[in-house]
């Protein structure tokens, strides 16, 4: 039995995450996200795929996040009809965030159309809400340290990761005519100190890694989040309103656990709270469902008084006559679509408002510019100056530090055959790929976009 994998995304970036596994004739694809960023890579989303996807046999997804998951109804818009394997926390949130994902690529599309922003005479959505649809019938939820099977020589366990609800790293176990080998791909990996998550699963034995290394290159302190979040706000919530773009997974989650903290023992003002993202307030609930998968089942944070969860887009409407205490969370994170587009809209040139991102920011991203001192970044069409106040905090990301990944590392006893860095910019790779080998570490590899390695031969 012959192995080999092609690296179709997340590879020497932090989008876009594909990773084709070839197990003789058997095609499985680990993870299944859309591109972001820089304008060369979201074009990637559009082109064919590059292979036949009805020569796929399977998807495994180790979490919900679009650049992890994103792709899939463009998948079946080009006619997958097999299964997608992804845990069961996993599988209600892919209900929530394909449509919406659907919803957004079709509005767009039309405001495009609408504003004649677009090169294209009729500009058209990636995917739409039928082909979100027809994907949410592909699932096949599976629960966390179970095995179940692709083939008689093909099981797959997932672990949990710590990094949203429901993420996992993938155990991929090969049994071959002459001997078994192992995988694992880590997925996006959480902290070990998270507030609301529980710490990810680590590994003692394994043949090959796909290790992610977002943030490679830096460490992120977690104990200094709450004193930085505090700092901000009293610096400027009697001066104007606070925008906080937040992934609707997670980062909204623990930010609602800060602010109920520093409320609760009076180191801020009671102040309003509006959560505009009719996602993050879906998913909100999926926390409660899951009560079992996060530290929070014994606080009920979530029905706080001074939480207001603002579904309707006029009601959303409404927060442009807020003019200071207040806090807007509002998605997406890294500035790519969502509501907080709006806010940025009517905000950016507020002199007195503060943008106060709280998560990684892509390349190619509006929050990259905006951090890198652009005068401007295009919403709508429209060149729209920055005049407000932005900060940055960095401990409130939902991945793996530095410090964090090299201690998961640690836990294998054995030397691994290959340690491939992947959803990572090239900074971050190659300096946890220096760590790894001032460890001891051989054959880590930085692996570029369409890049093939055998993995084993003759199993």
């Amino acid at each position: 039995m012959d192995v080999r994998v092609k690296f179709l995304g997340g590879a020497q970036s932090v989008t876009g995450s594909k990773y084709l596994l070839e197990v003789d004739d058997f095609k499985v694809l680990i993870d299944c996200g859309l591109f972001q960023g820089l304008k060369a890579l979201r074009l990637r989303n559009w082109e064919d795929f590059p292979i036949d996807v009805k020569e796929i046999d399977a998807i495994v997804l180790t979490h919900a996040h679009l650049d992890h998951s994103g792709y899939v109804p463009r998948m079946i818009k080009q006619g997958y009809k097999k299964n997608v394997f992804c845990t069961e926390s996993t599988a209600d949130l892919l209900e929530i965030m394909w449509m919406d994902s659907a919803k957004l690529q079709e509005e767009e599309a039309e405001f495009a159309k609408e504003k004649g922003y677009s090169k294209h005479q009729n500009p058209l959505a990636l995917y739409d809400q039928k082909d979100a649809e027809a994907a949410l019938k592909t699932i096949v939820p599976k629960p966390f340290n179970k095995t179940f099977e692709l083939n008689e020589h093909i099981s797959i366990i997932f672990h949990p990761a710590g990094h949203i609800l429901g993420a996992a790293s993938v155990e991929v176990n090969l049994k071959g005519d002459n001997q078994k080998k192992n995988i694992i791909f880590s997925g996006d990996l959480g902290r070990e100190s998270d507030p609301v998550l529980f710490p990810p699963s680590t590994f003692k034995n394994s043949d090959v890694l796909f290790l992610e290394s977002t943030y490679g290159d830096r460490t992120n302190e977690v104990a200094k989040v709450q004193d930085e979040l505090k700092e901000h706000i009293l610096n400027h919530i009697n001066e104007g309103v606070i925008m906080i773009p937040a992934f609707t997974v997670g980062r909204t989650q623990n930010l609602l656990f800060y602010l109920h903290e520093l409320m609760r023992t009076g180191q801020i003002p009671h102040i309003p709270v509006y959560l505009d993202s009719p996602m993050a307030i879906s998913v909100t609930h999926l926390y409660k469902k899951y009560s079992e998968q996060h530290r929070l089942h014994e606080k009920d944070i979530f029905d706080y008084k001074n939480f207001h969860y603002v579904k309707d887009h006029q009601q959303s409407k409404t927060l442009e006559a807020l003019e200071n205490r207040a806090i807007i969370i509002s998605a997406s994170g890294m500035l790519t679509g969502g509501r907080i587009l709006s806010h940025l809209f009517k905000r950016l040139g507020n002199r007195n408002d503060l943008l106060l991102m709280v998560g990684f920011q892509a390349v190619g991203t509006r929050g990259r510019d905006i951090l890198e001192g652009k005068e401007s970044v295009k919403i709508y069409g429209e060149e729209v100056p920055i005049k407000c106040h932005f900060a940055k905090i960095d401990g409130l990301s939902a991945h793996a530090d530095q410090t964090e990944l090299l201690s998961w590392y640690d836990h294998f006893q054995d030397p691994l055959k290959f340690t491939f860095l992947v959803h990572g910019e090239i900074e971050a790779m190659q300096t946890l790929k220096s760590k790894l080998e001032e460890k001891g570490a051989h054959n880590v590899f930085i692996p570029d976009y369409m890049e093939s390695f055998e993995l084993f031969s003759g199993i």
